[in-house]
């Protein structure tokens, strides 16, 4: 095989078959739990250390440059690698094959959820796996900012991104932007560019741009339609417009814009209750495919609440289904355009400082995540603070449940001080919630 045929995205890595490609990324759908730390770690245990169809250095390279992406940053993963073994067709089978099962399972939960959410055994159920949240946000948050928080100025572009988010009720989008031009400015007296790593991967420009434009109708297509068919008053219409708009600004992988999302799906749009997001999470951290899926279970009861002439159920599969397709659609969209000049996203210096400050940022929008779960979680009110400029939900004290507070110490103290598994971790909550309920206690 001569070079210039090695360095193509559509020359398989060691002559792999699509066939045995697709049927291992199959494999990786059905184990992909855990969130993405725990995606990203199957996906290099499968693919490098036993497959051997990538080496380290290009499997970091690909996750780097997807981390800088809006969306969820281990299904594009899964979609860059495909791409770069098979082409196109290889990242849409890996990329879609990564939700696949997520789709299938968070749909079937949310009908049961629908159903029978608010029964006393399933309600004891989700009692324990939001105290158990709680936890795994915490651990994100831990991980995500010791990568992220390298120095002073990325400390305090976290703290100022929490105290607007949460304080100020700052828009998320809004606090993006900001931090990019901050660290843009910042570092382009830096130099202009860093030398490129030899043997970048390329690609047919016009057939990239065939495939951006091809993703990008059948992304921004639907979204017209409904307005155009049912106004922008009509719920599938705002599901459409709402979660487009998160796949711009999602920046920072699934739990940046939970928080975000939560606050308006809940206060906004009122399609749900601040309980009934914290069920959603669990449910996407218990089943395979990205933690973004919970998405899917908020446009579902978007739909489900607000059937019109529908049956609520089938309304809310198609709340559900059309928020997955404006998430995900854009990811497709994102790699195939931005792939082929990763290395020179990369060579960047001003660039890479903005992208640098947005990671920063994120950790304080994550750190919003962790508190509103925690105070929706174990406290049974809140209060409303408002007044110059200030806008946010407090806990009424008195509302605390010891039961709450004691299942969210326990998970983490089993995921910090003794590294158990989240999903270990979520199934002793659930567990234990149960019981509670059997013993009366709660």
């Amino acid at each position: 095989m001569d070079q210039s045929h090695a360095n193509r995205p559509d020359a398989p890595p060691q002559g792999v078959p699509f066939g045995e490609a697709a049927r291992v990324w199959t494999r990786v759908a059905l184990l992909s739990f855990g969130g993405p730390a725990g995606q990203i770690a199957t996906m290099h245990r499968i693919l490098v250390d036993e497959k051997k169809w990538i080496d380290e250095p290009r499997f970091l390279h690909a996750l780097n440059f997807c981390m800088l992406l809006p969306g969820p940053e281990a299904q594009q993963l899964a979609t860059y690698v495909g791409w770069l073994m098979h082409g196109p067709r290889g990242g849409l089978v890996a990329g879609g094959l990564f939700i696949l099962p997520g789709i299938v399972a968070i749909m079937a939960l949310s009908m049961i959820y629908a159903a029978f959410g608010q029964t006393p055994l399933l309600g004891a159920l989700f009692f324990g796996l939001k105290a158990a949240v709680l936890a795994v946000v915490l651990e994100a948050l831990a991980r995500i900012g010791r990568r992220a928080l390298k120095d002073a100025r990325a400390h305090a572009l976290a703290a100022a991104s929490f105290v607007l988010i949460f304080f100020f009720s700052a828009p998320f989008p809004l606090i993006i932007a900001g931090a990019g031009v901050f660290g843009y400015v910042a570092a382009r007296g830096q130099g202009g560019s860093a030398p490129l790593e030899p043997d970048a991967p390329r690609a047919d420009l016009a057939a990239t741009r065939r495939w951006a434009l091809g993703f990008l109708v059948l992304w921004l297509a639907p979204v017209a339609l409904l307005l155009a068919l049912l106004g922008p008053d009509n719920v599938f219409s705002a599901i459409a417009l709402f979660f487009s708009k998160m796949a711009v600004v999602t920046f920072g992988g699934a739990y940046a814009v939970l928080a975000y999302v939560a606050q308006q799906a809940v206060d906004a749009y009122q399609w749900l209750h601040p309980g009934e997001m914290l069920d959603g999470l669990g449910m996407a951290e218990t089943t395979p495919g990205p933690l973004i899926m919970v998405l899917q279970f908020v446009g579902f009861l978007a739909g489900y609440r607000a059937p019109g002439a529908l049956p609520p159920m089938l309304s809310g599969a198609l709340g559900g289904l059309l928020a997955t397709w404006v998430t995900f659609a854009p990811c497709f969209l994102w790699i195939f355009l931005g792939a082929p000049y990763v290395e020179k996203l990369r060579a960047n210096r001003a660039l890479a400082g903005a992208l640098g400050a947005i990671t920063a940022a994120v950790v304080g929008v994550i750190l919003n995540l962790a508190i509103w779960f925690a105070i929706h979680a174990m406290f049974r009110r809140t209060a409303t603070v408002s007044g110059f400029g200030l806008h946010f939900d407090a806990p009424v004290w008195a509302s605390l449940d010891p039961w709450a507070l004691l299942l969210a110490a326990g998970a983490i103290l089993a995921m910090f001080r003794f590294h158990v598994g989240m999903t270990a971790t979520l199934a002793v909550a659930c567990a234990a919630g149960v019981a509670l309920h059997v013993l009366g206690l709660a």
